[in-house]
């Protein structure tokens, strides 16, 4: 099939997907993807630049998203409110989306690779969203502190989003996760229990 085959792109990350599940990541070539979406090669990198962006080709997306409603938010609400007006955005951006990147992050967890990627697209984000705030006032190191609040904030509502057993929406996870956030700088109690002194084994502190 040619070049312009409607929604080239969209079949291609479905089939790199899909493959990756099956057989693994490394074992998979660009020209199986290519086949199995019924397209050739040509047109799988007028699309990707390898296979590995095929799972990281909305990071772009992310980071803008992110950091432009930060941004937007800064002009009339404190820092912390704008990283949650971010994080809405975020949601909204992966709302429906669950099944699919379930099945994404469990490849990208199977390869040392992929992870190693995925926490440098969520650096740069922290880079952006620092940027941003020190642009509106906010002074180091409260600018990256709170940069690395928001993207520490995103992969707690994540993870807990993408958990087999959960059906809540990522918007409330990331809530609950900046809630408990401004709990515990506000000097609120913790509720996980005190924490063991380094070295300590669980039989003589019991159980957590």
């Amino acid at each position: 099939m040619g070049r312009w085959q409607p929604n080239a792109r969209g079949r291609l990350a479905a089939a790199a997907l899909e493959l990756y599940s099956e057989r693994g990541f490394e074992q998979t070539t660009v020209a199986e993807i290519a086949r199995h979406a019924g397209l050739t090669e040509r047109t799988f990198f007028n699309h990707y630049a390898d296979k590995r962006e095929v799972l990281f080709a909305t990071a772009g997306e992310f980071q803008d998203r992110f950091v432009g409603a930060v941004s937007g938010a800064l002009e009339s609400v404190a820092p912390i409110d704008a990283l949650a007006v971010g994080l809405d955005a975020i949601a909204e951006m992966l709302a429906g989306q669950r099944d699919f990147v379930r099945t994404r992050q469990a490849v990208i967890m199977s390869n040392p690779e992929l992870q190693e990627r995925d926490l440098i697209k969520l650096a740069a984000t922290s880079a952006a969203l620092a940027d941003a705030l020190r642009r509106h006032g906010v002074a180091e190191p409260d600018a990256s502190l709170a940069a690395e609040a928001g993207v520490t904030l995103f992969k707690v509502g994540f993870h807990r989003w993408i958990a087999a057993d959960e059906e809540r929406e990522l918007s409330l996870l990331m809530r609950e996760a900046l809630d408990a956030l401004k709990s515990v700088t506000a000097g609120g109690r913790c509720t996980a229990g005190p924490l063991r002194p380094a070295g300590a084994s669980e039989g003589a502190q019991g159980d957590r």
